[in-house]
This record gives C-alpha cells, structure tokens and sequence, in this order.
C-alpha cells in the first residue's frame, strides 16, 4: 500500500526543497509584472481595490459568529428583563440570528467583489504572457524547431495558459486572506478566551501546513511525472497523426496504437499515484485538524462548566474553528495547486528562456534592395563543428540573373537557401544582398524581399484563399485571383464546388502535389519579392507535372534575382550559371553547354537523368500500349 513519506528530511531533500522555493519565488517574480503592469493604471486600480475588498472580507468573516455567541446565550438565559413581554425578548435572538444571516452575506458579497474585480486582471495576465510565448516560439531558431515535439511542446504552453490564472487567483485571491483571516482570528480569540486556546490552534495550523507542505511536495513530484508522461503520450499521438500517410504505407497501426499505449500505460500509473496520495492528504488533515478542534471546545466546556465562560462561548469556539477550516481546507488543494500551477509556469517560462540562435544587432537596419544582386563570400558553415557542411563556397547570383546549384545529395545546396534566409548565421565568409552583410540588417526586412518556393509545400489547414493570400495578407481578392491565375491554378480552383473558399486540410493533404505547388507560387507572386529561391520546387513531381509547373517558375523568376536549387538538370538548362557542389565545395560551375562539354560531374549527373527519363518515357509508352489493347473496341472509336 502506498504510504505518505515520513516528515523528518534527510539533508539532501532539505537541500532540494530549498531550491525549489527559490525556484517558486523566481517563478512568482518574473509572473508579477504580468499582475501589475506598470503601463496598465486601471488594472493596478483594481488590484488595489481587491485587495480592500479582501480585508473587509475577512474581517467580516471574523466577527460574523460573534452575532451567533450573542443569540445563544440570549436564548439560553431564562431570565427575561424586567417590563419586557415573551415576544419582545425574543426578537433579541431573532434579531441577533438576522444580523448573523446579514453578516455572511456580507462577507460573500466582499469575497465576490474581489474575485469580480481581479477578474480583468488574471484574464490581462492569461492572454499577456500567453501571446508573449507564441511571439517567443517564432523568433527561435530553426534549429530548435527541428529538435521539439509539437505535441509536447503544445501541451507545455496550454498547461501553462492554464497555470497563470490559477496561480494568480490561489496567490492573491486565496492565499493572502487565509493568512490576514488567521492573524484576525487569532487576535480575536486571545482577546475573548484564553492564550491556551491560541497556543492549540497556532500549533495545529503549524502542523496541518507542515503535513499538507510535506505530503504536496510528494504529490508534485508526481505531478511532474504526469506531466512527462503525459508530453510523451501527447507528442507520440500528434506524430503518429501528422504521418497518418506513412503509417498507412508501412501497416504500422498497431505498432503506433502499442508505443501510444504505453505512453498512457505509465500516466495511468502516475494518476493513480494522485489519488492514493490525495486519500492519504485528506485524511492527514482530518485528523490534525479534529484533534485541535476537539482541544479547544474541550477546554470550553471545561469552561461552562466552571462558570467562567458561557454556553455562547462555547458556541464561537466551535463557530471561529468550522470557519478556520474552510480555507484550512482549502489550503491542502491551494497549495498543491500553486505547486502544480508553477511547475506548469516554469516550463513555459524555461521556453521563454530559451534564446534564439540568430538574433538582430541592436544597430540593425532595414534591408535596401536596389536590384537584389546575392553573393555567398567564402562561406563558411556546420551544424556540428565536426562536420562542416560548405567549405568556403564562393559565388555570386547578379541582379535579375538566375543562378542554379546543383550536385549530389548532401552536397550542401538546400543549406545554401537556409542561410540565404538567415535561418541560421554562416560560420565564416559572409552573404551580402547589395553588398549589406545580411547580419548587419533586420531579419525581417531580409525575409520580406526573398520569395521562397520549396520542395515540400506545408499549406495551412484552412482555405485556398487564405493560403495564397498568406503569401500578402493586406491582398484584395482580386489580386489573389491575379496570382492564381498567374500560376496556372484558377482553372482548377474554379473546378471546385467552394472554389476559393475550399479547405485545404492538415498541412493540404487534400491537394496532389502539383496543386501544393501552384499554390507556393501563387503565394510567392503575391508577395512579389526582388530576390526568388527555388528549392528543387519540382523534384517531387512527375514529368508532365514538372513541365507545367516549370513554365510557371520560369514566369515567376523573369526579371528577379534568382537561385534555384536544383536535383533534375533538365529544369536549370536555361540558367544564366550553373555551380556543382560536391562535399561543400564549389567543384564545376559555367552554362549547361559548357559543363557538358567539360565532361566532369555535371556531365556525369547529366547522362544518368537523361537515360533514367528515357527508360522512364519508354516504360510509359509501353503501359500506355498495353492499356489501348485491352480497351473494349467501342471505347476505341471517335466520340460523334
């Protein structure tokens, strides 16, 4: 059976807990400035004034069984004034039992004007911190989004949404009353019995918070557990769910379901964990609390029955300790709310901590184009120090010229397009737009005159108008449709029931990969930029598809700057330079005709495509043959 830890701590534990108050205070600290904003002087108002909604609270709530003592020994005493009828001595307690009634609702309308009050204020910090961390996540380098899990990481940021108002409210709302409550009831009985009575309840309080403390702390270690499990089960799901293709293509359903079960297999265990631990929290607690509770209205009645203290004393011990124990109650799950509530803050703040790897200079300009000429200067570049990618690459892209790099699979080329958009910075030599070094300007102003069209277009999972409007979102409609057309994609929109207005899916899977690709290039003429990437835009396409979305390219990059990524040579004959890159190294560079005649790489690379398309072509006409000869005669003949 599961068993709560004992109470003494060994010197490590200690060590750990101490860490992790600071790490709570560091927490609560950077979480304040979202509580008080110093440009918000309405919110501060209303903080101000919850805060003096909560004390008279409070001290309304202290006082309120006072009307209760009153009552009683107004109904306990036998002897009625004299010249005062039956009736009229009983509205006394009638009166007093109203006024208690009164008080308590007074007391709850407080309580409710706080919480009304702070609502404005715990929604400012919510949506604050929460854009805070989406603006975060996108200035982060690529690199780091390469490495995350999007479910694990989507659920770090929910759960720490839904942190920041829970933690706000238990801190301010809940556990400063409970404190300014205890500190008035604590006056409030030395004052009316005895220092007996508040040496009892200070000592049970001061063991209930150490108990609730001790046990909570075990509850978030779980919690914590829950939580990983929970990102891993998460993460696995949305991975599984993003490649439902690629499991459908390997019949790995079952695996997927079994390593997701797993994941479930070890939050089940951690959950339960929650609830035997919760069980074993409650129960602490009960038991603490009774025992101080039954010490001072033990003493009471001692006191009755001495003679020194009245049936209505009696009566407001008990009444002073039930309401003690609402928040005392309340603490247990407050507590470990504020403890879970910062784990959850803390891993969103560890994201907001995590820095970008490419960042602006703060003397960073915008970026002017006068033409667009691009030139890589002895670039120099690695992901991993022991593996350097290009190796003093050296090359110019002149303005309106198009200029393609070809070679080998991981010779470096997409490499090149990453760094041209400073997704990452080069390790030595330099990239200049115009002769600006593309470090010296804003990487936004960089990104705004640069159109890209990649190998693999991820769309939006919402309409075909908002995909290619994406590409300019300030856009009319009718400049959409311009560049639709424009692509050699309006006829198929028009083909569509909901036309523009037609969904594409997750990440467009409902569209063929020649749709994907017009779309790029639709988005990519709306924007209109001087410089254009293309990123082998055509190599995952068939041959007749290639065709059609090359004579779009070809449209697209007239009269830009131009560097196009290339895997199949036909699509780069036309360009004004071909370089060939072999292991990061520039190894042939100089027009499709001459590279040809050089007979080296290019050439080499040159004659495999040609003779893979032909044996391509004639494997085609050979199907094509076959399917005529099975055709029944009357499909065979001409339409009348």
């Amino acid at each position: 059976m599961t068993k709560p830890p004992s109470i003494s701590k060994p010197e490590s534990e200690s060590a750990q807990d101490i860490d992790a108050e600071a790490s709570a205070f560091s927490t609560l600290r950077k979480l304040w400035p979202y509580i008080w904003p110093a440009d918000r002087s309405d919110l501060k108002k209303r903080v101000a004034l919850a805060v003096v909604a909560l004390a008279l609270g409070k001290i309304v709530n202290v006082l309120t069984p006072y009307f209760f003592k009153w009552a009683t020994d107004a109904l306990t005493d036998s002897s009625a004034p004299d010249g005062v009828g039956a009736v009229g001595w009983l509205s006394i307690p009638v009166m007093l039992v109203a006024s208690y009634g009164l008080a308590r609702i007074t007391n709850v309308a407080f309580d409710q004007m706080r919480d009304a009050l702070f609502a404005r204020v715990g929604q400012h910090a919510v949506r604050n911190l929460s854009f805070k961390t989406f603006e975060h996540m996108h200035k982060l380098s690529l690199r780091y989004h390469l490495q995350r899990h999007t479910g694990g990481l989507s659920r770090i940021i929910e759960r720490g949404t839904h942190a920041i108002e829970g933690v706000v409210r238990h801190t301010i709302l809940h556990a400063v009353p409970t404190f300014l409550q205890f500190i008035f009831m604590a006056a409030v009985i030395a004052y009316q019995f005895d220092i007996i009575y508040v040496l009892v309840v200070v000592g049970m309080i001061a063991l209930y918070v150490a108990f609730t403390i001790r046990v909570t702390a075990w509850r978030i270690d779980i919690r914590r557990r829950m939580n990983e499990s929970d990102n891993e089960a998460n993460s696995k799901a949305v991975d599984s769910l993003l490649n439902y293709e690629t499991v459908k293509y390997f019949g790995n359903e079952e695996m997927e379901s079994t390593r997701y079960d797993s994941s479930l297999g070890v939050y089940q265990k951690a959950a339960i964990s929650t609830w035997v631990s919760l069980a074993w929290l409650n129960f602490g607690q009960t038991v603490i609390f009774s025992i101080g509770m039954a010490t001072c209205m033990g003493l009471s009645a001692y006191g009755v029955m001495q003679g020194t203290q009245s049936v209505g004393d009696f009566v407001l011990i008990n009444a002073l300790l039930m309401q003690l124990s609402i928040p005392l109650n309340f603490f247990g799950s407050m507590h470990r709310e504020i403890k879970q509530g910062l784990v959850d803050l803390e891993a969103m703040f560890s994201l907001m901590r995590e820095a970008p790897e490419v960042t602006d200079k703060p003397t960073a300009a915008k970026l002017a184009v006068d033409g667009g000429s691009v030139r890589f200067d002895n670039v120099l570049f690695h992901y991993d120090e022991e593996r350097p990618i290009l190796k003093g690459v050296s090359f110019e892209v002149p303005a309106g010229k198009t200029v393609a790099i070809v070679g080998p699979s991981g010779a470096g080329k997409s490499t090149i397009s990453r760094l041209l958009f400073r997704f990452y910075d080069v390790s030595g030599g330099a990239i200049t737009v115009d002769g600006q070094d593309i470090r010296d300007v804003q990487q936004l102003s960089l990104r705004q005159n640069i159109g890209m069209v990649p190998q693999d277009t991820v769309l939006f999972n919402d309409t075909l108008l908002y995909n290619i409007g994406y590409g300019r979102p300030s856009a009319s409609r009718e400049e959409i449709e311009d560049a639709a057309r424009m692509a050699q994609i309006s006829e198929f929109v028009k083909s569509l029931p909901n036309g523009f207005d037609t969904e594409v899916g997750e990440r467009g899977l409902k569209l063929s990969g020649g749709e994907k690709q017009r779309v790029a290039i639709a988005r990519t003429i709306l924007k209109a930029p001087p410089i254009l990437v293309l990123d082998e835009a055509t190599s995952a396409l068939d041959s007749h598809t290639e065709q059609e979305i090359q004579t779009a390219l070809d449209q697209v990059s007239q009269n830009r700057t131009t560097l196009v990524i290339a895997h199949r040579l036909s699509t780069v004959i036309g360009a004004d330079e071909i370089i060939v890159l072999e292991a990061g190294k520039i190894k042939e560079r100089g027009r499709h005709a001459d590279l040809l005649a050089q007979g080296g790489l290019y050439a080499s690379m040159w004659d495999r495509q040609r003779e893979a398309s032909e044996a391509e072509e004639r494997l085609r006409k050979a199907v094509e043959g076959d399917n005529q000869g099975y055709l029944p005669s009357h499909e065979l003949q001409p339409a009348e």
